[in-house]
């Protein structure tokens, strides 16, 4: 087991993960350290550096069970060194790396919990293309700037894209057992937005966390977050206060496409925009 509670913050881009963090730093037994974490892919990168080791291997050649208890135990005690500085009893580690790996996570604690943000996915995509647009002199990481809106779109959602990517992992979560589901709590961005203390009573009652008051009008603590990373195209501003954004407009076939090719997720998030 893990020395402290770990809380994932995951989820589809430009859906709520930078707030959601904002809020969760309001209680006094969690500890969220204010950016995005490079802890999820630095265990991935450990398992498939340690499954290529020989000398790992042939240890576990001799005997496999004291093999695996090792790195069982070696992971456990770095992700307890990653937060050794805190006394707090939750932390908060964001990554959207963690869509893909709630398995790893529930083998190094059963415990674990994760935090899927989503969005309605049209306001998802607006939400990036309004971006780009105050940044035209700036291209994407992946070098979409030079497309059509059209072709710019498919990109972002293709299996490989920016928004597709980590939608695909959303609709692998819905496959796993039950006992893994019980580990995820999906935090829908209207409603984050439109009624946060009802959404984050939620949350508190889900970890069994003593209720905290929050001024959804002043958030303190607020993040810092590198968006020089993603070359500006994808902003992680923190807010003072809690307010809905603008809604963003797009060409109905793009919004039509959306609700055909992702069906699964309207029926599952937004089931009346599905109907």
């Amino acid at each position: 087991m893990l020395d402290k509670h770990l809380l994932c913050v995951t989820g589809l881009p430009r859906a709520g993960s930078t707030l959601l963090c904002q809020l969760l730093a309001h209680h006094p037994l969690v500890y969220y350290p204010g950016h995005s974490s490079p802890l999820c892919p630095t265990l991935t990168t450990l398992r498939s550096q340690l499954s290529n080791n020989d000398f790992c291997l042939t240890q576990m050649d001799a005997d496999f069970h004291l093999g695996y208890q090792r790195l069982l135990n070696a992971f456990r005690g770095f992700v307890n060194g990653w937060f050794a500085e805190t006394d707090q009893d939750w932390v908060v580690d964001k990554n959207r790396a963690w869509l893909q790996h709630l398995e790893l996570t529930l083998a190094l604690d059963p415990n674990v919990r994760m935090l899927v943000c989503i969005r309605e996915l049209g306001q998802v995509y607006g939400s990036i293309e309004a971006q780009h647009q105050k940044t035209l002199l700036l291209d994407f990481p992946d070098q979409l700037a030079h497309l059509s809106r059209a072709d710019r779109f498919e990109q972002l959602l293709a299996p490989t894209g920016v928004v597709g990517a980590p939608l695909r992992s959303v609709q692998a979560l819905q496959d796993l057992e039950d006992h893994m589901q019980q580990a995820l709590y999906y935090v829908v961005f209207e409603q984050l937005v439109h009624d946060p203390l009802t959404v984050m009573q939620g949350i508190w009652d889900w970890l069994d966390l003593p209720s905290t008051p929050i001024d959804p009008h002043y958030l303190k603590g607020q993040p810092h977050a590198s968006d020089s990373y993603y070359r500006f195209k994808y902003s992680h501003q923190s807010q003072a206060g809690v307010q809905p954004p603008p809604l963003h407009s797009l060409p109905a076939r793009f919004q039509q496409h959306l609700e055909a090719q992702f069906a699964w997720y309207y029926d599952i998030f937004y089931p009346r925009l599905s109907q």
